[in-house]
């Protein structure tokens, strides 16, 4: 190709792409650092309509836990018939009766960051001596609801940046999962025991080739000093968009025009490997790339995160009781396990339904005894005595192999609590109760905001998590490219 054709495939790829270039890095460096901005809220209004909760969407319903009709917890009059609900998600956690007749904050407490307000699990606890203990969890902290009638935060031994995922409870034991680790407590609740699962048998010490692009994108796959680099190159591709935009507007000054192209031309000739490289990991996670991405592994990189001595690093998900089978069932980024808790031993389960590479939303059993487990695969009906899976909707046998990013029906929640089973799609929700217009706008977390930003769908909505990062990262590397192409120079 001549080097006029490369240089107008450069500059009018480079100008149509500024803006969006811009937003990746601004929205980049927001989601590299979670931590500081978890307490950000964004109001709804200011986001597109579609960001608005509407019939329980969007995560608002994840679960529910019936307390009975006692008022221990609660001083709103629940009627004889009827029981007192938890209802949560992430809107945090909201008093209801089993009629859902009334819906009632019960947030007192908590943070008011929305990021901090994503309930994963609530569970009450009935212990001998000590009464009901009502916990939550969300992914930053484990709170106990106090005798002031108020949520207390609750100090729990976690490693750096180290995440929950789920809390449950058997018998008077308080069980609350990480992404890396298990803790229990027994009354007062007041202490910890951290449990580390010893490696199953089929462990080969190799990781998900997605989970390896995706760290290696942030930067977070060397830590901290990492994200720092992929920060600098963020700040790299803004003053190329700058200089960039600089040089076409053509600036009568020459001192202007002459640094901008010589700035612009050293800043991409001597960067060109690093911000390759983070436009084209960032252009392998949404589809059509990440999908073999998702179902293949790879060696863990010596001297990366993900080379941990621990086995379950960052794999952890959901964690329930069978009390027909008599253990724990595990649910893991790598499949199903059979868990001995006491003795911290693990045994993969070949039977289980699909679930997305997204994660389980839903882990729970029917008034059958089958467990309900429900992703954005879809929702599936498992009976672990017969070995069996079946597809909840259609009843038919739910496929062998792990579910796609996004199935039929995208679950996100689940209640057995009401009436009639309550099934919660993400895009859809559910209609079994009329929403609360008080939760229409509940905050979003400026990370969340970021997320949406960065993948596209505050643009053109979920069809971007089809096409938008394909497209646009086809052609920012073409854009760098074409940029490198320019200034080599032929013998």
């Amino acid at each position: 190709m001549k080097k006029g054709t490369w240089r107008k495939h450069h500059k009018w790829l480079g100008l149509g792409m500024t803006f969006f270039l811009l937003i990746f890095c601004v929205s980049g460096i927001l989601l590299n650092h979670r931590q500081l901005i978890k307490e950000v809220n964004v109001s709804r209004k200011f986001l597109p309509s579609r960001y608005e909760f509407k019939n329980w969407n969007g995560g608002l319903l994840r679960g529910t836990l019936d307390i009975g009709n006692t008022s221990t917890f609660v001083s709103h009059q629940i009627t004889d018939s009827s029981h007192t609900v938890l209802l949560y998600g992430n809107g945090g956690i909201w008093l209801t009766d089993s009629k859902a007749s009334f819906f009632k904050d019960f947030n007192k407490g908590l943070p008011t960051g929305a990021d901090l307000r994503q309930i994963r699990n609530v569970v009450n606890i009935e212990s001998d001596g000590y009464g009901s203990n009502l916990f939550a969890v969300s992914p930053f902290a484990l709170y106990r609801y106090s005798n002031y009638g108020a949520w207390k935060e609750i100090k729990v031994p976690l490693d750096e940046n180290e995440k929950f995922t789920d809390i449950t409870c058997h018998g008077d034991t308080l069980v609350v999962l990480s992404r890396s680790f298990i803790y229990t407590s027994l009354p007062p609740y007041d202490s910890f025991s951290r449990i580390e699962i010893h490696a199953p048998s089929d462990y080969d010490g190799k990781v998900s080739a997605f989970r390896t692009v995706w760290l290696l994108h942030s930067g977070e796959l060397f830590g901290t000093v990492g994200k720092l680099v992929v920060d600098a190159i963020a700040v790299v591709l803004v003053l190329l968009c700058i200089t960039g935009i600089v040089f076409w507007i053509r600036p009568k000054h020459k001192f202007w025009l002459k640094n901008s192209l010589r700035l612009h031309n050293s800043i991409g000739r001597y960067t060109i490997v690093l911000t390759l490289l983070v436009a084209i990991t960032g252009w392998c996670l949404r589809p059509p790339v990440m999908i073999p991405l998702a179902l293949n592994k790879i060696p863990a990189i010596p001297g990366t995160s993900l080379k941990s001595p621990n086995p379950w690093n960052d794999k952890l998900r959901m964690i329930a009781y069978d009390d027909t089978c008599h253990d724990w069932l595990l649910s893991t980024s790598e499949g199903f396990y059979s868990l001995n808790l006491q003795q911290g031993t693990a045994k993969k389960i070949d039977s289980a339904p699909p679930v997305s590479v997204m994660g389980l939303n839903v882990l729970q059993k029917d008034d059958a005894g089958k467990w309900l487990c429900g992703s954005f695969s879809g929702l599936f009906i498992w009976d672990r005595q017969h070995h069996t899976s079946t597809d909840y909707f259609t009843g038919k046998p739910a496929p062998k192999r792990q579910g796609p990013p996004f199935g039929k029906k995208a679950i996100a929640g689940m209640s057995q609590d009401f009436s009639s089973p309550v099934i919660v799609e993400y895009d859809e929700g559910s209609s079994f109760a009329a929403q609360p217009a008080e939760m229409n706008q509940l905050p979003m977390s400026l990370w969340n905001v970021a997320l949406e930003v960065h993948s596209g769908r505050i643009f053109i909505g979920s069809i971007a998590t089809y096409t938008f990062i394909f497209v646009m990262g086809f052609l920012a590397i073409w854009c760098l490219w074409s940029g490198y192409r320019i200034r080599i120079k032929r013998p």
